[in-house]
């Protein structure tokens, strides 16, 4: 009971926009009161009595200098924080995505994914892959579980102009990606049982789309350039690259 009293608290504490506001804008640097004010354009008496609550709760501290800087648990509460805002922001699609059909390691590093834009929209799913696609330069990964047909022929474009394109399909769909030539080096395909999550990335862009519950095809698709979507979605790749078989002929 106690503990649990203690963890109440603790999301009390961070139930406060402008107390959460505080600490992310002292995550880069520290800083003192009035500038801490300024930028969230607090009173001071207001700022005060906020930097005293995160510092009761040892979440900051003051500095010798009279400025304020991050605890130790401050930093890492903070850097937790993500996944709630990413639940928080996207909440009402998640409650239709099967995510646990990614490891859960990865569930927990969802908070990666905050930074990142949702649409709802066919259509628009459809150009913001498309585009995703048409600027690729040097590499594209992707996970998908059935053919695209608009979205391969962007990707044939660019394997003839030499990308490197590395592909996981689903393996019920075995027969249809046998007619995309093999090239090591320029085009390298694996297949695997079932496709946890539709994901296309390149040296800029990412995009994702979770399964849904139902089952059903939908566009629910997240994208972005945030340098911590993009690590998210290669290292997702990368485990499921690991998994896959070496693609075969029947």
């Amino acid at each position: 009971m106690e503990n649990q009293e203690r963890l109440d608290k603790l999301f009390l504490e961070l139930a406060s926009e402008s107390r959460l506001g505080i600490l992310h804008e002292l995550q880069p640097a520290d800083l003192r009161m009035q500038e801490i004010a300024r930028r969230l354009d607090l009173t001071d008496t207001e700022t005060c009595r906020q930097l005293q609550r995160l510092a009761d709760a040892l979440l900051i501290q003051k500095q010798p200098d009279g400025a304020y800087a991050l605890t130790q648990s401050g930093k890492l509460l903070l850097q937790l924080s993500h996944s709630f805002e990413f639940v928080r922001k996207f909440k009402q699609c998640l409650n239709t995505r099967d995510v646990w059909r990614i490891p859960e390691s990865f569930v927990n590093r969802l908070g990666e994914l905050s930074e990142t834009n949702l649409t709802m929209d066919t259509i628009e799913a459809l150009n913001n892959m498309e585009l995703l696609i048409s600027e690729t330069e040097k590499y594209l990964l992707c996970i998908v579980d059935k053919p695209i047909h608009a979205i391969n022929a962007k990707a044939t474009e660019k394997i003839q102009k030499g990308v490197t394109i590395k592909a996981i399909f689903e393996e019920r769909n075995l027969s249809y990606y046998q007619k995309i030539p093999e090239t090591k080096g320029v085009l390298e395909k694996r297949i695997i049982s079932q496709i946890p999550a539709t994901l296309l990335i390149n040296e800029k862009s990412a995009a994702v789309n979770f399964a849904s519950i139902d089952g059903r095809a939908d566009s629910a698709l997240f994208y972005g350039k945030d340098p911590n979507f993009l690590r998210w979605g290669k290292d997702l790749f990368n485990y499921f690259w690991e998994q896959g078989k070496h693609f075969y002929r029947l």
